[in-house]
């Protein structure tokens, strides 16, 4: 049993040699995030800057221009080094602040939801009512419009907006954070090669 055991072991610890795939995945998965999200404050930048300065109805965040600046090169920036693996350890840094000023300055009052599901454990209050909403919503849509047509891409659902993404995203960091870009398809790993520490 212990010989068994001990092969089974060994099976396990060969594919170490393809570890460079975690990684990978988890850069190519959050390249399209950053992008997107760098992109679109990019391009309504001065929208960008006012929701970020409003303490009415934006974040009321000091010198928004600074901050609305810079959370958009991280993001744009950070998509690109995440696609070729430069600097991976380095970007994580800032890209792990823009999560955290997200959760908690963006999604933190809609709680952990991302779509609002009254019947998942995390539901809050804000979830409950979105069931009500929505049902009224399929109510209306089914009477006055071409129902099977507009679900033909999927249900209607409500944006509850919760941390839910933002934490993801986070987590995904962080462990790019500690692990790095990973072997062979990141420009790190051949940096490291050529020139060492």
């Amino acid at each position: 049993m212990k010989a068994l055991l001990c092969r089974a072991q060994q099976a396990l610890d060969s594919t170490r040699k393809l570890d460079f795939l975690a990684p990978l995945a988890l850069r190519l998965y959050l390249v399209p995030v950053f992008w997107m999200a760098g992109a679109n404050k990019f391009l309504g930048f001065e929208d960008t800057v006012q929701w970020f300065g409003n303490a009415e109805w934006g974040l009321g965040l000091p010198l928004p221009w600074l901050m609305a600046f810079l959370a958009t090169a991280a993001e744009l920036g950070g998509a690109v080094l995440l696609l070729l693996g430069l600097g991976v350890r380095w970007v994580a840094l800032p890209l792990m602040v823009t999560m955290l000023v997200a959760i908690f300055a963006v999604h933190w009052p809609n709680g952990w939801q991302a779509i609002a599901d009254p019947g998942a454990p995390f539901a809050n209050a804000q979830v409950m009512a979105s069931a009500e909403k929505l049902a009224k919503a399929r109510e209306l849509l089914q009477a006055h419009g071409n129902y099977d047509w507009l679900t033909a891409s999927g249900p209607f659902v409500v944006l509850n907006n919760g941390i839910e993404f933002a934490v993801t995203y986070l987590v995904m960091l962080a462990s790019l954070f500690f692990t790095g870009a990973g072997n062979y398809l990141s420009v790190d790993y051949w940096l490291r090669r050529r020139y060492g520490q």
